[in-house]
């Protein structure tokens, strides 16, 4: 029996109307909308495209959003004064940084530049903390956020479920792992020097992968019945790739003759379709709810400095 697919789309369409309930209410109580601004250096065209979608989200759920656009060749000191500029600015709630930044600049410098009460990205190491210790009043990483909501949205209790994390990265596998502890899972972490991962990965109950190699979890990794998360998105143009990692799905393999390049997550999903009971798609999956869980968190920042006392 084929899994369920989880439907990202609809559950982030449901999310982002809730937003857009909340925004109207905070309009009417603080007398303007959230602002959300994203910064962004250089031109990167995939850049370019999500901070466009960003910006585009904001704008449907009611927000004041804008785009801080800084040249490739941008400073550090540069970036620093920008951030800085808007942090300061009361009209502006959330701030998040799009990566990856250009080489010469320090990811970590600058996410710290980012004031935490303003960080929706949540990648600040105060709000990375306040996760790690259990403590409420920080902001979470909006993939594994997102992919909590899609937990939840299911219906899946994580209580004494063994959950495999197949990744790492500070943006989704580690905050990932504490989301799912405070749920009462037990959590394993795989990465690239894992022995036997298939063997790993096939006692999980729920198998998360976000390693960014497209096609990495096969059939063989998979738990029949085992709940299957793919954060992957990864753009493939080799024509026997294709073949293999959309074989069981022949329009998609007829759309990407005719553009010659396709976006494949890190699961096979043929191959998982046929062993999971829940699997997300790629793209449709995760994806869509990254931005949804920024647009709350975003809200959110709003609320807190809305409420906070004034000096």
């Amino acid at each position: 029996m084929a899994a369920e697919r989880i439907d990202g789309k609809t559950i982030a369409r449901e999310y982002r109307a809730r937003v857009a309930e909340g925004v109207a209410k905070f309009k009417q109580e603080a007398g303007r909308p959230p602002g959300l601004f994203v910064v962004l250096v250089g031109d990167d065209p995939a850049s370019a495209v999500y901070v466009g979608k960003k910006e585009k989200a904001a704008a449907e759920v009611g927000m004041h959003s804008g785009i801080v656009r800084l040249p490739g060749d941008a400073s550090r000191e540069d970036v620093l004064t920008r951030l800085e500029e808007i942090g300061s600015d009361p009209a502006i709630d959330g701030i998040l940084v799009q990566l990856p930044l250009p080489s010469h600049l320090d990811t970590d410098e600058i996410q710290r530049a980012v004031p935490a009460l303003k960080d929706v990205d949540g990648f600040h190491p105060q709000n990375a903390g306040r996760l790690l210790l259990g403590q409420e009043g920080g902001f979470v990483a909006c993939t594994p956020a997102g992919v909590m909501v899609m937990l939840e949205h299911c219906g899946i209790d994580l209580r004494g479920l063994e959950a495999v994390i197949v990744g790492r990265s500070n943006i989704v596998g580690k905050p990932l792992a504490q989301l799912m502890l405070a749920k009462h899972a037990t959590v394993t972490i795989c990465h690239s020097r894992t022995r036997d991962l298939a063997g790993v990965c096939r006692r999980a109950d729920v198998l998360v992968a976000c390693t960014g190699v497209p096609g990495l979890i096969r059939g063989e990794h998979i738990k029949p019945g085992a709940v299957v998360i793919d954060v992957g998105i990864n753009p493939i143009s080799d024509p026997e790739q294709a073949r293999d990692l959309l074989a069981g799905q022949p329009r998609r393999l007829e759309r990407f003759e005719k553009r010659k390049s396709a976006l494949v997550g890190d699961v096979h999903f043929g191959e998982a379709l046929e062993k999971a009971s829940f699997i997300t798609p790629v793209p449709g999956g995760v994806g869509p709810m990254t931005v949804a869980l920024l647009l709350g968190n975003a809200l959110e920042a709003a609320w807190r400095a809305h409420r906070r006392p004034r000096n």
